[in-house]
């Protein structure tokens, strides 16, 4: 590539431009603009579609994300990084009857949990003797804050069965069950784990 020169102001002498330089800035900034133009257009897109819906189609569409299914709930474990979620997949699905108990179906509450009163949680209030929720991706953040505040310093998987038979568990069987559970299930699998 030939040199191209500038004319220096102060010194009037030409200087080599760096062309390179200058055009991979120059793709750096046409890119980053033309991307966020793009973006803008598919939220805008997006917004306009939203706010072309009649609010009886608005609540459909509110109610189609927030609709509990297994594996959104997989889903929402792994994107909260929840330890050990095959565990906690045992323990929603032991806690719920296979989420058909009334707790889960009238307070979106997953994992048998009481209001917590000495640390942040998301529950609304208590209901049935459970605290409840507005929706049950709730539950699932109140179960990580939970896992947060009293199992940070658990490491294995044998540990966490144990903290579950002396602290949350009333059924004495309890861990015997979701270890079941949890082999007959294949639940590991359901978190790309097979240990």
């Amino acid at each position: 590539m030939k040199n191209i020169f500038k004319i220096d102001p102060k010194t009037l002498q030409p200087k080599p431009i760096n062309v390179v330089g200058k055009i991979i800035i120059t793709t750096i900034i046409v890119t980053t603009l033309l991307g966020s133009i793009l973006f803008y257009s598919g939220y805008k897109l997006g917004k306009n579609v939203l706010l072309s819906l009649s609010e009886e189609e608005k609540l459909i569409v509110i109610q189609e994300y927030n609709k509990f299914s297994e594996d959104k709930l997989i889903e929402k474990l792994k994107e909260l990084n929840v330890k050990f979620p095959y565990i906690a997949l045992a323990q929603a699905k032991l806690e719920t009857g296979n989420f058909t108990s009334k707790v889960f179906r009238e307070g979106n509450n997953l994992f048998g949990m009481r209001e917590a009163k000495q640390r942040i949680t998301t529950a609304k209030g208590t209901e049935n003797n459970h605290a409840y929720y507005y929706s049950w991706g709730e539950s699932v953040l109140d179960y990580s804050f939970y896992q947060c505040r009293y199992l940070s310093n658990i490491n294995t998987e044998e540990q966490y069965f144990q903290y579950l038979s002396q602290s949350y568990a009333e059924n004495p069987n309890y861990v015997s069950i979701l270890k079941d559970m949890i082999e007959k299930e294949n639940l590991k699998a359901r978190f790309g784990s097979s240990k």
